[in-house]
């Protein structure tokens, strides 16, 4: 099990880091992903730089951005993401009918990629 930096063991640097977490996210919390992440700070430094830039409302809002990492997660079947992120995107207004929905969606993707995967499909012209 990976080793936890919690915030009043935590060198200058990744408290540093660790406050601009609780800043961005408005909370005090800071989660497990990121105390593992902080025994190599230039790795917590550099990938909350890009988790913050990539997850600011942009032209996708919060909630789209939350769900579509949870559909990745799911995919890719990493159980912390998806607990985070769940929770994320539910403090954010997802409901469990939309949980329930983007599952949905998911797994059909899911199914029909391996199905033109195997399959072979050729693409169509006009979607080229």
């Amino acid at each position: 099990m990976q080793r936890l930096i919690n915030y009043e063991d935590a060198p200058p640097d990744v408290r540093a880091i660790y406050d601009d977490i609780r800043a961005t996210r408005k909370t005090d919390y800071i989660n497990n992903f990121w105390k593992a992440l902080a025994t190599d700070p230039a790795s917590l430094k550099r990938t909350w730089e890009s988790v913050k830039q990539v997850m600011a409302p942009g032209a996708l809002d919060s909630l789209t951005k939350e769900m579509i990492y949870i559909a990745v997660s799911v995919t890719n079947q990493c159980p912390y993401c998806i607990a985070s992120h769940t929770a994320s995107a539910e403090s954010k207004g997802m409901t469990g009918e939309m949980l329930h929905e983007l599952m949905a969606v998911v797994g059909m993707a899911n199914e029909t990629n391996r199905l033109a995967a195997g399959y072979q499909v050729e693409i169509d012209e006009r979607f080229n």
